[in-house]
């Protein structure tokens, strides 16, 4: 049965809201404030995946999913700024890359996407560095070997072979970008195949027929038949975990940037109505989309950020006559407008990042009501995209 879109159940919390440059400026001011304060902090090593007390401690770029992220806001922060440091921190940190891709640290992933391209792929679109789009080019290769055919999916975790670990979750849509970018770069249309099946098995197991998303799901290990869907990070297997909607929301419309696919613009308009709809009274979700206002859950900022970037992207592909294009416009309007309000960090004096209030994984207690790495990339491209709405996208 094909996906339905939900209708926007309160259009008018859609109603237009005007961010005015000034706003925006003021929050580019305030971010680019706590970016020079985590360069201090860091000492020229990256910012843990979540901060502790609202404070960010030291990592190597070895063994996370995160790094990527960093290098990714100081792309941005450069773009906006015009000021060489940060082009100069990121450059330097693109050897980095190189060597973990090269040494295998840490890459036995599908987050490919996550680690190389707000990093080396932003590098070369930005300067043309030679050493990053090569390294970026081995990632994207590495991504593709974790391929099966048997069901048509990227593999997220665990090795190859094992029986246990054979499932995709929906947060790789923003990973395959980085093969769609791969196949252009060298005509390989390989990469594009895989990211394609990749892309539309994903539509094909997670989502339910409300068109909320399971975070990841199982096939069967021989005949590559789908089998059933969970969470590993929401709140149960049936709900909608709130940034795995998000990843919902921005990875189809990505691939609809590449692949011009109407099923592509679909699935977008139906997680972003899914969010829509379960979004509390200040716009910013909590961590799973089955609590709302009173239930005391924390909130997750990074959802916001994430949501944020894939309306605004969505409205540069629909149609004008779209009645949904102006709903989600201002929705990405009413969402920026609460984070910079109400969840960022600049009276926080000792924070180290850019948005409170984010939720890393609750069930295991981590990351609860901190600030993280992702949340922060997503809230700079955010402002880049408002800012800046000829912006030429990193994936």
């Amino acid at each position: 049965m094909p996906l339905k879109i939900p209708e926007i159940q309160s259009p008018e919390r859609f109603s237009e809201l005007t961010l005015t440059r000034e706003m925006l400026e003021d929050a580019l001011r305030g971010a680019l404030m706590k970016i020079d304060l985590a360069i201090e902090t860091m000492d020229g090593a990256f910012p843990s995946a979540a901060s502790k007390n609202n404070v960010y401690q030291p990592t190597e770029n070895t063994g996370s999913w995160i790094a990527g992220f960093w290098t990714g806001i100081l792309w941005h922060a450069y773009e906006l700024s015009g000021e060489e440091k940060y082009k100069s921190l990121a450059l330097s940190q693109i050897p980095s890359y190189t060597k973990r891709i090269n040494e295998r640290l840490g890459v036995d992933h599908h987050d490919m996407g996550f680690l190389y391209t707000p990093s080396c792929v932003a590098a070369y679109k930005i300067t043309g560095d030679e050493e990053a789009r090569r390294t970026a080019l081995l990632a994207a290769e590495n991504l593709a070997a974790r391929y099966q055919s048997r069901g048509g999916f990227i593999q997220a975790w665990g090795a190859l072979d094992d029986p246990t670990k054979y499932r995709l979750i929906v947060d790789c849509l923003l990973n395959i970008p980085l093969l769609y970018w791969a196949a252009e770069e060298t005509g390989n249309n390989t990469y594009d195949k895989i990211a394609f099946i990749h892309f539309n098995t994903t539509a094909d197991v997670a989502w339910r027929a409300d068109a909320g998303t399971y975070h990841t799901y199982y096939f069967d290990y021989e005949s590559g038949k789908p089998d059933y869907g969970a969470t590993k990070q929401g709140a149960s297997d049936d709900s909608s975990w709130a940034r795995g909607q998000s990843w919902g929301i921005t990875g189809p419309i990505l691939t609809y940037a590449y692949k011009k696919c109407e099923r592509a613009m679909h699935y977008f308009k139906a997680s972003t109505n899914y969010m829509l709809n379960r979004l509390p009274l200040d716009y910013i979700p909590y961590w799973d989309l089955i609590f709302g206002d009173g239930d005391g859950e924390p909130r997750d900022s990074s959802s916001a950020a994430i949501t944020i970037c894939g309306l605004l992207e969505g409205v540069k592909h629909m149609e004008e006559s779209d009645p949904l294009r102006a709903i989600y416009y201002n929705a990405a309007c009413h969402m920026m407008s609460s984070l910079i309000l109400g969840y960022t960090s600049r009276t926080v004096r000792e924070a180290n990042g850019l948005l409170l209030h984010g939720t890393y994984t609750r069930p295991s207690g981590n990351g609860v009501d901190e600030m993280n790495i992702w949340g922060d990339y997503f809230y700079m491209e955010a402002l880049h995209r408002m800012l800046d709405p000829e912006w030429k996208m990193y994936w």
